[in-house]
Order: structure tokens, then sequence, then C-alpha cells
């Protein structure tokens, strides 16, 4: 079990109460600086004219990797440790992709980075990872089973982890306080098997960034929303994920609990097939409700509109957050018993 000591407890607290303060005062700074700017976007669930402030994601992930380095450097004066190479990647690797995420949300929608770019400019991401030769080479994926990869690890396997779950990640979104509790559930869940497995560093670097993203849901980003995160949020946590998973080898654990992610994939291409590059959003009707915006559905979000009024009868934007939420939570619960049972 973790041994909680004086400087365990610091290295615990002091980051994360760090980076929730900080989260709230770049915040709320930018909340009144973004409105005065005219950085908003169009909130697209809500019937007639709602605005909120864009790019919210980037205080917070800043507000992340400042805990992280506040943790990093408590490790290394209370407890003298001198291996923080593989934390200082892991924070580069975030502040990388969020900053590209933070250019695509500048360009503006629409006119953006296009996927194909998009995919490619993220490559550079998993750099920090790949220099510091992150992971073990033996890992355990599902069906697969183990393999050791050797140096294809390093140079395939980790930048097609990060690529993948930061534009992963940025697939479903689109609804108040969807990516947010996203974020929270699959953050918490992965310190969760690692902190069971006895990995207590994830602990250490995963509380200041759910502290920083409860904050933002909580005063921000959960409905109606005042600020949306943006792709400097998506890509960001997505990145982080995948960098917790491969330093840590957690890669079975990842891929199982991306499932919902591997379905909006499957969903997405049907769409391109049936020659529909399809959006998340839903068709809003004068009083709030949503309908599918297509006949068929090309995203997990249109899934949940129509599991939602075959439920209910009526849907709203509360209601396809809280069912992905909620399934999302399920499919983690379900990967990480099946991790723990097969371990």
């Amino acid at each position: 079990m973790m041994e909680i000591s004086v400087s365990s407890a610091l290295k615990l607290l002091v980051p994360t109460i760090f980076s929730a303060l900080l989260a709230k005062l770049t915040l709320e700074w930018w909340l009144k600086t973004g409105f005065k700017l005219g950085f908003l976007g169009r909130d697209m669930n809500k019937p007639g004219e709602h605005y909120a402030v864009e790019s919210g994601g980037l205080w917070v992930v800043l507000s992340s990797v400042f805990g992280i380095l506040c943790y990093i450097a408590l490790d290394t004066y209370l407890d003298n440790e001198r291996e923080s190479i593989s934390l200082l990647s892991i924070a580069t690797t975030l502040l990388l992709a969020s900053l590209l995420g933070h250019v695509d949300d500048q360009l503006g929608w629409k006119k953006g980075i296009s996927p194909v770019k998009r995919v490619l400019f993220t490559l550079p991401i998993s750099l920090p990872l790949v220099a510091v030769k992150a992971g073990a080479t033996v890992v355990e994926l599902p069906v697969l089973g183990t393999l050791d990869l050797g140096l294809l690890y390093s140079l395939v396997v980790v930048p097609v982890g990060v690529v993948g779950a930061s534009n992963a990640f940025n697939m479903v979104a689109g609804y108040n306080g969807l990516e947010s509790l996203q974020g929270l559930v699959l953050l918490s869940m992965i310190s969760l098997l690692a902190f069971i497995r006895g990995n207590y560093e994830v602990v250490y670097i995963s509380l200041p960034v759910i502290a920083s993203v409860i904050v933002f849901y909580a005063w921000y980003n959960k409905y109606p929303a005042k600020m949306f995160p943006g792709n400097s949020f998506t890509y960001g946590i997505g990145a982080l994920y995948a960098s917790l998973a491969i330093y840590w080898n957690m890669e079975k654990y990842a891929v199982l609990s991306f499932t919902l992610y591997f379905v909006e994939l499957v969903l997405f291409l049907r769409g391109l097939y049936h020659g529909v590059y399809k959006e998340n959003f839903a068709r809003v009707e004068s009083n709030g409700t949503l309908l599918p915006p297509y006949n068929r559905s090309y995203s997990v979000t249109h899934l949940a509109i129509k599991a939602v009024r075959a439920i209910k009868g009526v849907c709203r934007e509360v209601d396809v957050v809280a069912f992905i939420t909620i399934l999302q939570l399920v499919i983690c619960v379900s990967s990480l018993l099946t991790v723990l049972l097969t371990y």
C-alpha cells in the first residue's frame, strides 16, 4: 500500500491545490477577457443565438502543467529524486498537444487544420516520449496478447498511441460538459488502476490535472456552458492519457477503455462511405429538445440521442452528456476488471 508520509502528503496536496487555484484564476480572467476580445463560439445545441468563450482548455492544460512541475520540484527537493526526465517528457507532451489544439481553435471552426494535416501535425507530439525511450518494449494488448516489440515500440507504438489518443478524444465532443466529464472518468479510472498496481506516480501526476478539469467543469463548462474546452483541451487530455498508459505499461487497459472512441471511428467512416462528413451536433427544436441530425447515426452522440428518446420520449443536451458519461464509466469499470482479473 501507499505509505503516507509528510512528503507524500505534500506531493499529493500542494500540486493539486495549486493547479485548482491557478485554473480558477486563469479561467476567470479568460472568461472576461475572451468576451471583451470576441473569442466566442456559438453553442450549436441550443435554440437561438447562444455563445460561449472559446479555448478554455488552454488554461486548464497550463494549470495542469504547472501542477506537474510543482510535483517534480517537491519530489526533487523533499525526496532528493533526480529522475524527472520521464515526468518532464509527459508535461512537454501535454503542452505540445494543447498548443496544437489551440492553433486549430484560433484558425476557426471549419477553417482550421484539415483532418489529414491534423493527424500529421500531431506526430511531433510524441517526440518527447520517443526521445526518452518511454515505456517497456514488452506489451500486453487485447486479442494479440503479450508481445516484445523491441525498437518498434518507441518508433511506432508510441507515436501511434499518442496521435491516436489525442485525435480520438477529440472526436466525441460538442456538448456542454461532455469532454470535461469524459476526461475526468478516463483519468480517474486509469489512476485507480495505477494505484491498485502500486504505480503511485500516476496518481501524483493525474491529480493536478483532475483538479483543474473539475474547476473548469464546475464553474465554466457544465450546462449551460460559459466556456468551451476546444481542441486545446481534447488534444492535451488525449495525449496525456496515452502518455500515462505508455510509461506505466497500461496499454491493454487504455485500448479497452477507448472502446467508445473505436465505435466513434467506425461510425465516422460509415459517414464517409455514405458521403457525409458528419457533425456531432443535434437538430435543435424551438423548445430546446434534440433530434438526430441525420437519418443514420454517424456518431456516438447521434446514438445517444436516439437511445435517450427511446427511453424518455424526449432528449435534451444534458441527457446526451449523462448517457455518454455513464456509458464511458461502465466501459472503464469493465476494462479495469478485465485487466485485473487477467493480470
